[in-house]
């Protein structure tokens, strides 16, 4: 889609980008704050996830979550929330002949909470069995134990649960006022704005939030660790997580390289990795994906697999894996690799909430944005040597480690950490 980015600078401090796709029918808009759960007081991180819940409740102009709803969504307007370790963003998209009552009523949602004492109870109780059922969704169990074992300080799903009792009304509205600030808000509005900026600004422009400032985000020090073992017995197979960190944040070329071998290892049923194992019958599906954050990067590994399938799906793994630190990766898989790329990214420039959400990843980090453009023409330019290059990085840091989840003990863990051993040596 055609459009023009434009990053403006409100009388408040806060900062955000407008992107201006002619003749959209829909708007998408972004509020973000650095506001997740690292930010909680100790103990209490679980303070973040209830005040999003709380986001769409009582405010300035509405007494309840069920008025401020039926109001907002009535013309089928789109309305959600989320929250991270680090991150809280408030999300829309609404048809363009109602964008202006949309933005304003998120206005109030971000300006105005009232955080009452009746929302409160009922969202505790939401966000407990929102949580209670994620003890039954293995990756949603064993990989916040993956990144306390890897040095982060992150909570497992037990652990939060524990957490809910230390929070009060109070710590909700105490956590608001710390993080949602004019300076700490980025955000990003797209549709169709032509002859209709000066009222987008004028609105935005009435965000009346606190002055304070933009939070870091905080450092940990990341770490190998020792394999381990999640057990449930009543659990008939294995999901393992596989991860690899580098302690430094890799470039937007690095990325690209990582994200095109993630593709030749684990994007299609005749990738290295999983076109092998469903070739053999070992398991139906793994992937694998190359994240970056502001300190560290990480290259993670996930599957379910069959116990007796497991080991020999490790020996594909070390196979593969010790091919591309030998700098053995054949130029076919690189071009198709490639041209996947090229098209999946000319894909994601389809809609206006693709838009938003692709600009808004990056300016929501580090302030800066990338173009569609640019990103085009790092895949163009690479190379097998670039990927050769960027995937030795993470084998030569040797920080990494193993954690499986299943009716299984640590020695199988172990066993399949010995696997691995010799990439990283």
């Amino acid at each position: 889609m055609k459009h023009d980015v434009k990053e403006v600078i409100l009388r408040n401090g806060a900062r955000g980008l407008i992107i201006n796709v002619p003749d959209a029918p829909v708007v998408a808009t972004q509020f973000h704050f650095r506001a997740g759960e690292r930010y909680a007081k100790e103990g209490k991180d679980q303070t973040a996830h209830i005040m999003e819940h709380m986001a769409f409740g009582a405010n300035a102009e509405y007494a309840n979550a069920h008025a401020f709803d039926e109001d907002f969504t009535k013309n089928g307007a789109y309305n959600n929330a989320w929250t991270t370790d680090y991150s809280m963003c408030y999300v829309a998209e609404c048809a363009g002949f109602e964008w202006d009552r949309i933005l304003n009523l998120q206005r109030l949602t971000i300006c105005s909470p009232k955080f009452i004492a009746d929302e409160f109870t009922a969202e505790m109780g939401n966000v407990k069995s929102e949580l209670t059922g994620y003890l039954n969704e293995p990756n949603r169990v064993l990989w916040p134990k993956i990144g306390q074992e890897l040095g982060e300080k992150t909570l497992t799903i037990s652990e939060k649960i524990d957490s809910l009792s230390n929070i009060t009304l109070p710590d909700i509205r105490a956590h608001y006022r710390a993080t949602h600030t004019a300076e700490n808000m980025r955000f990003v509005v797209a549709g169709d704005f032509d002859r209709k900026e000066s009222q987008l600004t004028r609105i935005l422009n009435n965000f009346d939030l606190d002055s304070g400032e933009r939070l870091s985000i905080p450092v940990d020090e990341i770490h190998s660790f020792e394999p381990f073992a999640i057990r449930r017995k009543d659990v008939s197979n294995i999901t393992f997580g596989l991860t690899i960190n580098l302690s430094r944040r890799i470039s937007d070329s690095e990325a690209t390289a990582m994200s095109c071998l993630d593709h030749i290892l684990n994007g299609t049923l005749h990738g290295l990795i999983l076109g092998t194992a469903r070739k053999r019958g070992l398991l139906y599906d793994i992937w694998s994906i190359t994240s970056r954050y502001e300190h560290n990067s990480s290259w993670d590994f996930g599957a379910e697999v069959n116990i007796d399938k497991i080991d020999e799906l490790f020996d594909i793994i070390a196979r593969e894996l010790t091919k591309i630190k030998k700098g053995e990766l054949d130029e076919k898989f690189v071009e198709a690799s490639k041209l996947y790329a090229l098209g999946r990214h000319q894909m994601s420039n389809q809609t206006v909430g693709q838009l938003s959400r692709w600009y808004g990843q990056r300016y929501f980090f580090d302030g800066s944005t990338d173009s569609f453009e640019n990103s085009l023409e790092r895949i163009e330019r690479l190379s097998t040597k670039q990927i050769i290059a960027a995937a030795k990085e993470f084998f030569d840091a040797n920080t990494w480690g193993i954690g499986i989840y299943g009716s299984v003990d640590k020695t199988i863990a172990e066993r399949l950490h010995a696997k691995l051993r010799g990439i990283f040596e």
